[in-house]
């Protein structure tokens, strides 16, 4: 059946930042749901963040499209022109290697849920606000290109 169970499929709050920058998403809970389905074209995730956490760390990848669609609560959109805010219906689209770092705040006291579409793997990633990089087949390390 299409139609996919969310209870279902495993959730998580699991990522792979480094220790000093894991703590933004330590509110955000996602479910893959491309795996469940059985896509491989692209990644999609079911995304709730509590009052108080970030989707990610403020980041653009090179070679990934993004799309973020908002299902229930709001947040506020932080990206390179400034902070938007994101309401139920609201959908942002960020271009593989446009260089707009952006992330997702939940300013409010209520749970945001989004979708976000992208690749099903990573690409290499960089995050204007902090140190560090992320090079598809390395992992995250520092600017400079030390390990963490």
């Amino acid at each position: 059946m299409p139609k996919l169970d969310l209870d279902a499929i495993p959730q998580t709050n699991a990522t792979g930042y480094p220790p000093e920058f894991a703590a933004k998403v330590a509110g955000r809970r996602y479910r893959r749901l491309a795996p469940a389905a059985g896509l491989a074209d692209f990644g999609a995730s079911h995304v709730v963040l509590d009052p108080g956490a970030w989707s990610s760390q403020r980041h653009w990848h090179e070679e990934e499209d993004e799309l973020v669609v908002i299902l229930s609560g709001e947040a506020v959109l932080v990206d390179d022109a400034g902070e938007h805010a994101m309401r139920a219906g609201d959908v942002a689209a960020f271009p593989k290697g446009d260089g707009n770092g952006h992330v997702l705040h939940n300013r409010s006291d209520a749970p945001c849920c989004f979708v976000a579409i992208g690749k099903p793997a990573a690409s290499d990633c960089h995050y204007p606000d902090i140190d560090m990089h992320l090079t598809e087949g390395r992992g995250f390390h520092r600017k400079n290109g030390s390990d963490f």
